[in-house]
Order: C-alpha cells, then sequence, then structure tokens
C-alpha cells in the first residue's frame, strides 16, 4: 500500500484553501477538490495530509497509473478494499464507477475526512458526485497561485469586498517600478511549477507548450469527445485573444471555421475545464435595456499571453492586449480570493444598450458593490462616472473602487476608492 506520510512535499507555497479545507474535512467524510490540472491540487491535499494527527496514515493513489486505474475500473470494490480510508484518490474522474462505492463505504464506516479526491475534469465528474455523494461530500474548486501565494501571504488572503479595511500591498516595496514586475507575473502566469525555486523552476515557454498537449490530449480528445485537436487549438487561441471581451461566438466559429453548434460546445468545455470564465451580466427584470450577453476570461493570463503569442512582459505591457489582460489578472485575482476561501464570487457586470459599463459587480447582502478596472496610476472621477447609473435601477449600491496601479489607496470620491491592484489578493 502507498501513503503520504513520509512523502515530503517539495518547494510548497501554502495555499489559502488549506484552512477551508481542514474546516470541511471535519464536516464531510469525503472532500472533492476539483480545477485545471497542475494548479496544485494533489500538492496541497499531500501537504495536508502529512499534517493530520491520525492513528493510520493517509494513503495516496493516483489513477494516472494505468494499473491501478484498471483495477478501479474492473474491480472498484477490491480496490477500496486494498486501499481504505484515510485515503486520497488522484484524478477521481478517470474510474466514475467508484463513486457508488463510495457512498457506501462512508455510510458503513460513519466517520469524517475519509477520503479526498482530486478531479480536473468536473464537466465529467460532477454528474456522478451530485447523483452518487449528495449530503457526503464537500465540492471544492481551485485555481493557480493567487499572488499572494506566490509570495508566500496564502494565509491572508480575504474575500476581496471594496470598502473593507486596505489590506498590506502584495507587491514587495523592493520591486519598483512595480509595472514591469506585475506584468512579468501577468505573462507568466499562475502555475504553481513556474513558482518553483531554483533549478526546479519550470521553463515558462516549455511548461505551456507541454500543457496545451496534455490538455488536448489527454482531457480535451479523451473526455471531450473533440475529433479535430487542430481546430479547437485555433479555437483556444481566438478565446485567448477575446478575454476581457463580450462572448461573440459567432465570430468565432467563424474565424476558426466549425459550426456554430460546435464553437458552444468547445467553449463549454473550455468553462468547465477551468480554462476560461464567463461573467454573466447583471440584469433585472425591471429593465429591457440591459446587455445579456457574459464577458470571457481566462483565468490564467500566462495562459492567454503565451496563446496569443507574446515572447516577453515588455511586449504584453506595451502591446494591443496591454489594458484586456490587465483585467482579466484581476478578475481572476479578485475571484481566487473567493474560490480559495471556499466561497462562491458573486461577481456579474454591467452594461446596457447607451454603452454604460461597469467591470465588475459584488452582489452581497441585497447590495451591489462596483468595480472599475483601470490600467492606470492616478484613475480620475471620469473613471466611475458610469457607478451612478445603478442608483436608476433602485439597487442599494454599497462602496466602489477603481482597480489600478495607484501605489496606494486614496478615494477617487467620498463613496470610491481607488486601490492598488496589489492589494486585492
Amino acid at each position: 500500500m502507498m501513503n503520504i506520510r513520509r512523502t515530503p512535499v517539495a518547494a510548497y507555497l501554502p495555499r489559502t484553501l488549506e484552512a477551508f479545507i481542514t474546516q470541511a474535512s471535519r464536516q464531510f467524510p469525503i472532500i472533492m477538490l476539483s480545477g485545471p490540472r497542475q494548479v496544485g491540487k494533489t500538492t496541497l491535499l499531500k501537504a495536508l495530509g502529512e499534517r493530520e494527527d491520525a492513528t493510520a496514515p493517509r494513503r495516496y493513489v493516483t489513477l494516472d497509473n494505468p494499473l491501478l486505474l484498471s483495477l478501479a475500473r474492473e474491480e472498484p470494490a477490491l480496490f477500496l478494499q486494498r486501499y481504505p480510508p484515510p485515503l486520497l484518490i488522484d484524478e477521481i474522474q478517470y474510474a466514475p464507477v467508484l463513486f457508488p462505492l463510495l457512498k457506501e463505504a462512508v455510510d458503513a464506516h460513519g466517520g469524517k475526512g475519509l477520503y479526498w479526491l482530486t478531479g480536473s475534469q468536473p464537466f465529467h465528474l460532477m454528474q456522478n458526485v451530485t447523483e452518487s455523494l449528495a449530503g457526503r461530500v464537500a465540492v471544492l474548486h481551485m485555481q493557480g497561485l493567487s499572488m499572494s501565494e506566490t509570495l508566500g501571504k496564502g494565509a491572508e488572503v480575504v474575500p476581496f469586498l471594496p470598502g473593507n479595511a486596505p489590506r498590506s500591498a502584495a507587491i514587495p516595496s523592493d520591486h519598483t517600478p512595480a509595472l514591469p514586475w506585475l506584468y512579468e507575473r501577468i505573462w507568466r502566469g499562475a502555475f504553481p511549477a513556474l513558482y518553483a525555486a531554483g533549478e526546479t523552476r519550470a521553463d515558462r515557454d516549455l511548461f505551456y507548450s507541454s500543457y496545451l498537449q496534455t490538455y488536448l490530449q489527454r482531457d480535451v480528445r479523451d473526455l471531450g469527445q473533440v475529433g479535430d485537436l487542430m481546430a479547437f487549438t485555433r479555437f483556444l487561441r481566438s478565446a485567448a485573444a477575446r478575454t476581457a471581451q463580450l462572448l461573440n461566438l459567432a465570430d468565432m466559429a467563424r474565424d476558426v471555421g466549425v459550426a456554430p453548434n460546435t464553437a458552444k460546445h468547445w467553449l463549454s468545455i473550455l468553462a468547465a475545464s477551468g480554462i476560461i470564465w464567463l461573467l454573466e451580466p447583471y440584469h433585472t427584470n425591471l429593465s429591457k435595456r440591459l446587455v445579456k450577453t457574459p464577458k470571457l476570461y481566462f483565468l490564467d493570463t500566462g495562459l492567454a499571453a503565451y496563446l496569443t503569442a507574446w515572447s516577453s512582459p515588455a511586449t504584453l505591457e506595451a502591446g494591443a492586449m496591454s489594458g484586456a489582460i490587465f483585467e482579466t489578472w484581476v478578475v481572476a485575482e479578485l475571484a481566487k480570493s473567493y474560490w480559495h476561501n471556499g466561497k462562491q464570487a458573486p461577481f456579474y457586470y454591467y452594461r446596457d444598450k447607451d454603452q454604460k459599463e461597469i467591470d465588475v459587480l459584488v452582489v452581497r447582502d441585497g447590495a451591489v458593490y462596483p468595480i472599475e478596472i483601470k490600467k492606470t496610476a492616478q484613475p480620475g472621477r471620469d473613471a466611475v462616472r458610469h457607478f451612478s447609473v445603478l442608483k436608476n435601477l433602485g439597487l442599494k449600491v454599497g462602496h466602489g473602487a477603481v482597480i489600478c496601479l495607484t501605489g496606494e489607496a486614496l478615494p477617487v470620491n467620498p463613496a470610491v476608492d481607488a486601490v492598488p491592484a496589489g492589494q486585492i489578493a
């Protein structure tokens, strides 16, 4: 039997989700941690397993191993007998036949924190979890490293809300000027392998090239049932070029040369596998003048920059995608501040037929908190001129924020603050 008790966790960066996973494991018999490949799901759970105060060590098995996968699929009962809890099963989506037997096992055992599961393909997985393990599993979502996590400050991250007391800047004070430092992070992306120490740090271009091959071959072809990988790759590049824009599937389908229904299916694969996020518009039944098309965001700016062939942080910062990639990074950081605390991200955007737009609305406790994202160090009152439209909708409007490149938090007006990008997560 394999276990992880004495297996060292190399180059581990503490994650914000640690505390929530520990809490959830005391409440539920099963923890399901989903997210894209290579974001550190297994490393996180192994690190937590090292710290467990348990009479028996938590064993680790991965269904990437062909022999273990064959056993799990063909003899699932024998598999669970051979590997009793506490157990960490990696890439559970390859053996959904295990789910009903996991239900029986936890019902018979009656304990908490018995099984920790990881899966990189929730679009293939969640239906089985919902049907088989309802009430027995805590489902958590994980993305790549937040900026604070890359700096070893993961425990300090709390869900961002405009008007809360400002946090200390994540960007170290000795990294000046901040703009090149920030765009180097945006260009590099958020995968943990790109932040490992010394010789273990992956080469950025080689990492993304290999990542795409793995994603396309193992996830898209096998689980997404995509036949034309070259066309899908073009679709992926088309989506990366449109990050932070309103979704236009017809244009994307036309650019790639596929049918609209195919483009819709492929988009659902990107969203469900955690590559992109569709930010929905805020609308009410009271107004028919609001745009109802979602905005598309890549959840890893490094992958987006690689797909759109920006060769360096400097060319990215000076190029045509500079503002869009900054907005994309901010939205991803905001979302991680919620997801990595075990919460849903209550985000929308606002846009009406008069082209009045607000980048992000945080909807919380019956109020909306408007956020504008600007690649500027000195946002003026003009940056928040559209915030006033929210009052016309009869909404309770909370404090607002302009997330930008200012060096310190300053008021734009009595109801809105300019917030440094380094303070959001």
